[in-house]
């Protein structure tokens, strides 16, 4: 075995209806029950237009730059799902464009997350497959490898197994661990649904604010006439 050269070609995947049972749910609310300590980071912003990412994750390694393990994922790839590629941060060269956008989108994975820059920029918009990717280039990558194909990655500190659920709207990128799935889902929609009722209570003015002021003095705020 090469460590950093290689490809696993079987995992396990979070099930296709806890996939779909975590689309209708904000990332806000998902990410909260969490702790708050499971984002992608805020550089991972959205290429396309609009719509939710959701799917189990199909992890790649490669090295800054290099997008050739990202091209034998594409091949690979199981419809649904999302692959998500730690380039290191790099952004001096696109590890993905227009070309690889559509091969993509005909083998049917979900999206993409790339801890790396894209090209093609207006491509992503008109396709609108869900990618999000920490900036923009216009050079192009290099195809020599190394790099890994389902092994565990970290983007911003945020670890991903092969199979784990990712799961990104317009606010962001997160990652459910499989194993932990059900247990957020519950906890999610509690808070979902806790958050539709102080809606419904803004809309119709019975919202109680008495809990800003009561903070505000037990932290020692003083208010001045």
């Amino acid at each position: 075995m090469t460590v950093g050269f290689r490809i696993k070609k079987t995992w396990e995947r979070i099930s296709p209806d806890l996939v779909d049972a975590f689309k209708p749910l904000p990332v806000a609310n998902v990410g909260d029950c969490m702790s708050r300590m499971f984002a992608g980071g805020n550089a991972l912003r959205p290429m396309h237009k609009d719509g939710v990412l959701a799917g189990p994750a199909f992890t790649v390694l490669t090295r800054p730059g290099d997008n050739l393990m990202l091209h034998k994922a594409i091949d690979i790839a199981s419809p649904g799902d999302v692959i998500v590629v730690d380039g290191g941060g790099d952004l001096t060269n696109s590890l993905f464009g227009e070309m690889m956008l559509m091969q993509a989108i005909k083998r049917g994975v979900a999206g993409l997350v790339l801890n790396g820059a894209v090209r093609d920029r207006d491509a992503f918009l008109d396709h609108n497959l869900p990618v999000f990717a920490a900036g923009v280039s216009h050079r192009g990558p290099y195809k020599d490898g190394p790099g890994e194909i389902g092994f565990p990655i970290s983007l911003y500190g945020m670890r991903i197994n092969p199979g784990d659920l990712i799961l990104g709207d317009c606010d962001g990128v997160l990652c459910v661990p499989k194993e932990e799935a059900e247990t957020v889902l519950e906890a999610s929609r509690q808070k979902k649904a806790a958050e539709d009722k102080q809606m419904a209570a803004i809309a119709d003015g019975s919202i109680d604010r008495s809990w800003v002021d009561k903070a505000l003095t037990d932290k020692g705020c003083e208010f001045i006439d």
